[in-house]
């Protein structure tokens, strides 16, 4: 499996499931799907020390950058609680740049857009 998914893999996901319940996307992605880059990374996976509990901690890079949000984990992450074993416990995030691209093209969310821009400078 790859480790990231971009929104290409999101629009794809949907439609091979003919956009029926519950890989139907709400009809603003649709309709603003041309906005997008589809290379834009989507989600992540990492082998971050977590437990149940940490949805919404940041991930930060080397260079003490944001580059994500964690929102889960699969199930061999729940045995950290007790020993970080990181040879199959992964934890999921939602990617920065996925998460400025749904509110700049999709929800069009110029003011919070531009307040976050300036914050990171």
């Amino acid at each position: 499996m790859p480790y990231k998914t971009t929104f290409n893999g999101l629009y794809e996901r949907s439609a091979s499931f003919d956009d029926e319940p519950p890989y139907n996307l709400s009809p603003i992605w649709n309709e603003r799907r041309g906005e997008i880059d589809p290379a834009t990374s989507f989600n992540f996976v990492a082998t971050c020390d977590i437990i149940g509990g940490n949805s919404g901690s940041p991930i930060i890079d080397r260079e003490g950058r944001l580059v994500g949000l964690i929102f889960d984990g699969n199930i061999q992450m729940l045995g950290n609680r007790f020993v970080f074993d990181d040879s199959v416990a992964r934890c999921v995030s939602v990617h920065t740049a996925g998460m400025m691209a749904a509110l700049e093209h999709v929800y069009r969310a110029d003011a919070l857009v531009e307040e976050i821009r300036a914050a990171a400078k």
